[in-house]
This record gives C-alpha cells, sequence and structure tokens, in this order.
C-alpha cells in the first residue's frame, strides 16, 4: 500500500514539523514539506500530532497457560489502542515459564495468528538454567529476566547473587541485557498496627531497602562482568544517586519506571483498594517527584507498563485483602495517556514523551533501526495523537481481557485517534480495524 498523510505536527528526530510522511509498501520513504510534493493526495491530519507508535517492553501477556489472565489476542488489541505497536513479553506468567528452548518455541507457536501487534519474548533465569541461556539467545529472545525475591509463580523462583554470576558467565559474548527483578527480601515483622487490608500496611513489608540492596549487588556485578544489566520497574528513587553514579563511572546500568509510580501516590490509596497492589509497591508522593526528577535528568531511561494482568478474583477486590491479592497493575492501554497526563503538568515536551516511551525502548530490544521514529527508512509505525482531548477511562473502552484497573474513571489527557503498523491502519476511533498481521520479532545476539 503506498499513500501519504500530512500533519501541522509531525514529530520527527529533529522535532515537530508541518510535514507529509510518503509510505510505500510499510516503509517511511519520504519526509517532506507539502510544497516540495504536490500533486499526490493526502490524508490530512491538520494539527493532529502524527507519533512513533510506542514500543513496551515489559508486558506479561501470560499465554500459553494462564489465557484467562490475558492472551495474545486481547493484549495485542489493546496495545494497538493504546498506541503501542510493538510488545516484549516477560518469561512469566505464562505456564509453562519461558526458560528453555522448548517453552519459547511453544511461545511463539501460541502467538500464531493471534497478533495484532509485533511482540518478542524474553528468556527466564531460574537456579539452575543456565546452561540453557546461550541457546535461548542464539534463538532471538530479546533478553533474560531474573527475580531476586519471590515472583508470585512457583515455577519461576528468585535467584541469589550466585545464581546471577553463574548466568553473567553464560551470556560473556552475548550482546543481550539481563533484566532484573531487584528486591531482595529484608524481613518483615507485622507490628501490632498491622492490618492486611491497609495500604499502609502493605508498604511498610516492602521498604525501600529491598530496592537498595538489590541495586547494589546489580552494580556489583555489572562492574564485574562488564554486562548491560537492567533494573525493572523502580518504584524507590532511593537508590537514583547511585544508579547515577554507576553510569557516571561507565557502567552498562539502564532503568525503568511505570506509568502507575508516576501516576499514583500510596496518599490516595485508601483501605482494601487492592487495585493498586503491585511489586515493588506504589510509594509517597515525595518520592514519586524525586522519579520524575529522575526522569527529567535521565537518570531513568525509559517507560514501560508492567502490564500484568490476572483474573479479577485474585486481586480480592471484594474482601480487600493486601496480603492475597495479586500484585500486578493492568495499564496497557493507558500508558501513553497516563504519563503524557503526568508529563504536560510538568512542562515536559511530548517529543520527550515519545523519547522515554518509543525511541529509547526500541533501542533497548536492539529495533531502534527501523522503530521508534518517524524517519526515512523505518517502519511506518504511526499514532494520530490528541494531546489536549481529555477523556474519562471505562470499562468499555478497554481491551484487555478484564478490565479492573486502578485507573477506571480517572479523567486523562491525550487521545489515540488512529494507529498504523507497517503502513495499515489497525486502530481507529475506539476501533479494532485489522486482522491479526504482527510478527515475531527476534533478537540478534
Amino acid at each position: 500500500m503506498n499513500f501519504c498523510i500530512k500533519s501541522k505536527n509531525v514529530l520527527t528526530p529533529d522535532g515537530m514539523k508541518d510535514a507529509v510522511i510518503i509510505i510505500e509498501n510499510g516503509i517511511i520513504k519520504d519526509i517532506v514539506n507539502q510544497t516540495e510534493y504536490s500533486g499526490i493526495a493526502f490524508e490530512d491530519y491538520g494539527e493532529l500530532a502524527i507519533l512513533p507508535a510506542l514500543t513496551d517492553t515489559h508486558v506479561h501477556i501470560n499465554e500459553p497457560g494462564r489465557e484467562d489472565w490475558e492472551g495474545f489476542e486481547t493484549a495485542t488489541k489493546a496495545a494497538a489502542a493504546g498506541g503501542i505497536t510493538t510488545l516484549a513479553d516477560m518469561p512469566l506468567n505464562s505456564s509453562p515459564v519461558t526458560i528453555d528452548i522448548d517453552s519459547l518455541n511453544l511461545k511463539i507457536n501460541s502467538a500464531k495468528d493471534k497478533l495484532y501487534v509485533d511482540c518478542g519474548f524474553y528468556g527466564g533465569v531460574i537456579p539452575g538454567n543456565s546452561d540453557k541461556l546461550p541457546e535461548l539467545s542464539n534463538s532471538g529472545v530479546l533478553g533474560f529476566k531474573a527475580f531476586m525475591t519471590d515472583s508470585g509463580i512457583d515455577e519461576f523462583p528468585s535467584v541469589n547473587e550466585s545464581d546471577l554470576r553463574l548466568a553473567l558467565k553464560k551470556l560473556s559474548g552475548h550482546n543481550i541485557p539481563l533484566l532484573v527483578h531487584a528486591e531482595t527480601d529484608c524481613g518483615f515483622t507485622k507490628g501490632k498496627n498491622y492490618s492486611e487490608y491497609s495500604y499502609d500496611s502493605f508498604l511498610s513489608s516492602r521498604t525501600p531497602e529491598w530496592e537498595t540492596k538489590a541495586i547494589d549487588i546489580l552494580i556489583r556485578l555489572s562492574r564485574e562482568f562488564d554486562h548491560h544489566i537492567h533494573i525493572v520497574h523502580l518504584s524507590s528513587a532511593e537508590s537514583v544517586n547511585k544508579i547515577k553514579d554507576a553510569k557516571s563511572e561507565g557502567l552498562k546500568i539502564t532503568v525503568e519506571t511505570c506509568p502507575h509510580y508516576l501516576f499514583f501516590s500510596s496518599e490516595e490509596i485508601e483501605t482494601g483498594q487492592t487495585l493498586f497492589k503491585c511489586t515493588p509497591p506504589v510509594r509517597d508522593l515525595f518520592n514519586r517527584e524525586r522519579l520524575w526528577d529522575a526522569v527529567i535528568e535521565g537518570v531513568i531511561d525509559f517507560i514501560v507498563s508492567d502490564h500484568s494482568p490476572c483474573d479479577p478474583e485474585l486481586k480480592c477486590i471484594e474482601e480487600g485483602s493486601f496480603e492475597k491479592a495479586w500484585g500486578g497493575i493492568s495499564s496497557l492501554q493507558l500508558g501513553l495517556p497516563a504519563v503524557w497526563t503526568e508529563c504536560r503538568k510538568r512542562g515536559i515536551t511530548l517529543n520527550r514523551t515519545i523519547e522515554l516511551m518509543s525511541k529509547n525502548t526500541a533501542e533497548f530490544i536492539g529495533t531502534g533501526d527501523y522503530k521508534g521514529k518517524i524517519e526515512k527508512g523505518h517502519h511506518a509505525d504511526l499514532v494520530i495523537f490528541d494531546p489536549e482531548e481529555k477523556f474519562k477511562v471505562t470499562e468499555e473502552m478497554l481491551f484487555h481481557k478484564h478490565k479492573k484497573t486502578p485507573y477506571l474513571n480517572r479523567e486523562l489527557y491525550g487521545y489515540v485517534q488512529t494507529v498504523f503498523l507497517k503502513g495499515n491502519r489497525i486502530f481507529e476511533n475506539g476501533k479494532i480495524l485489522s486482522v491479526p498481521n504482527g510478527k515475531i520479532i527476534y533478537g540478534n545476539n
């Protein structure tokens, strides 16, 4: 399909431009001024922004094995509706977990004819599977994920420093990141005022120390092995200066945070509101603003969803027990408007917002040469976006398998009107328009 689209606000690597994007066979052939390309019809989006589509590198799709929590069809539809055309799926909470070549192939086969956007996969690191890592790397996984504390999934046990050291030895020579859930169990004693229904009690059970101790270990390992280590979903700002110093030292450390840590704060979470439970937890307002400072300063490299859905019964919504509830927030479709709502409050430009959610994430998984920018030769993965339109989040608009999310009834800025995947219009005005044309993305490790 060959066609052109135009806007007064096309977000290019050089900033916003009044431009025409020429698309041929799903690729951006050129970006030109209208006067330079007269005599051919184009679709004019006026002053709406045309953005590069997002890449979300932290998603739990849960298929195969836990399709009742989510699945490739519903997750990729939700991604499309949120302006995301590329996903990276975590090795859990699927069953089996992705820890060897057989489980990877099972996941790839499970995704067949179900992908509405492009999708790649991570492998898992657990105690005893270090010998499996080179083969998984050679098979095209985008990275490896490990937990330094209980993952919540019995088949995916946590690793200690020795396990990580073994994994890093096996990954020597493989240009592939090791992603780590950076919390170590520092213990917790229930006081007399503890309540399983109190968010403050839950918060006190996972202090910032859990993250700082884990990050200390990861910085030490990065220095020892000179390997790319990535800290997922940073929630505590206590380690920001340590991470900043590690980067200044030249260590291959990167770090992400998530919309929920930048949008919510613990002060607004009431007794029994288990939809907010995630690990590590949403912390207080002071911490949130320090995370924003780290985003603005560039210490935090990018923002991704950590979409971790489950059957609503597992969230214990009616009972309200933070002890029993599954820890995970459903947010895949809402990441861009949630982050943009907070960015515009702080004077952070749309250009910088998209850099944090598109360019940097594409580069992280090795697709930056053809995704994440509106640039000649890149995929025509594009979002038509109204940054000034405000909307209220309702269950009816969500494509997630389950609609329960702490964003319900929130007013957000930034309406995703239309989404293109390699030049194909896959979403427009609340409707999925395409058949599942997404492809599997493989790493080149």
